[in-house]
């Protein structure tokens, strides 16, 4: 059964009663060579916010039918990363979130080194546009924070890999925070990175896109720093969370929640990118 495409947040949790979940054993993923360094973002309070080197490349996005629902819009498709850029180590904190924000923490889950969560894209680009003011004359030239985009996080969640999962066939317990195991977020950092050394692709809490959702392009076709429509009804979020289960976790899931929703799996990553 299709995932419903566009879900507000007290919706979040149906998902859970049409997904069915994996686990099992790992494989592995493939190492990325770059000569980039780290970013690291020196914020209020003492904190810092790392970004990792992802240097562009083409992929194959998507999943093949075998993976995918029957009618899912997981099209299986090329598609060519033609910048590099840089992506969170980690999910946003809350200390990050307070350090930007103020005081304000919107989390169910409070905890400094947890991911913040309870946000909506909107407080997402709030966020982003005090940072990038923070940061001004600090960032690498030409280059600012924004969330990923559906491309951009996808190509960095497989970090090289064709599986279902960065960590190969299937998903475990001690690769994830998936299925309602600890009944909540799980600090950062908490479980292993994938290849390229990004915590939490896979699980603890969704992560916003920059992408309005639509329907892919057809299998087999080719396309270039692909990016959504210029509007639409729902924001794509990636990743799945503590509360789904393995399957809603897999590299090429997709779902479109709307801009305003908020829930307590619902969190994001930035991106540093170059300005066009």
């Amino acid at each position: 059964m299709h995932t419903p495409k566009f879900l507000p947040a007290f919706l979040f949790s149906i998902s859970l009663l049409i997904l069915s979940g994996c686990s099992g054993d790992s494989g592995a993923g493939s190492k990325q060579k770059s000569s980039s360094k780290p970013v690291v973002a020196d914020l209020p309070n003492g904190v810092k916010l790392e970004l990792l080197p992802i240097k562009a490349g083409t992929f194959m996005m998507g999943s093949p039918g075998s993976e995918a629902d029957r009618d899912s819009d997981e099209n299986l498709h090329q598609v060519t990363i033609t910048k590099n850029y840089w992506l969170g180590k980690y999910l946003v904190t809350q200390a990050q979130w307070k350090a930007v924000m103020g005081s304000n923490n919107p989390s169910d889950f409070e905890g400094d080194n947890l991911p913040v969560e309870n946000v909506s894209w909107n407080d997402a680009q709030e966020f982003i546009m005090k940072l990038n003011h923070m940061t001004e004359g600090k960032r690498p030239d030409g280059y600012r924070y924004m969330l990923p985009t559906e491309a951009q996080w996808e190509y960095a969640c497989r970090a090289g890999t064709i599986t279902p999962f960065s960590f190969g066939e299937t998903l475990d317990e001690k690769q994830a925070n998936f299925s309602g195991n600890i009944k909540q977020t799980s600090p950062v950092g908490s479980y292993p990175p994938n290849a390229w050394g990004l915590y939490d692709m896979h699980g603890n809490v969704w992560e916003w896109c920059a992408d309005w959702y639509d329907d892919y392009p057809s299998v087999g076709s080719s396309r270039f720093d692909q990016t959504g429509p210029t509007s639409g009804s729902g924001r794509v979020s990636r990743g799945g969370s503590w509360l789904y289960i393995g399957r809603s976790c897999r590299s090429a899931l997709r779902l479109g929640f709307v801009p305003d929703g908020r829930g307590y799996d619902l969190g994001f990553r930035l991106a540093l990118v170059a300005e066009k």
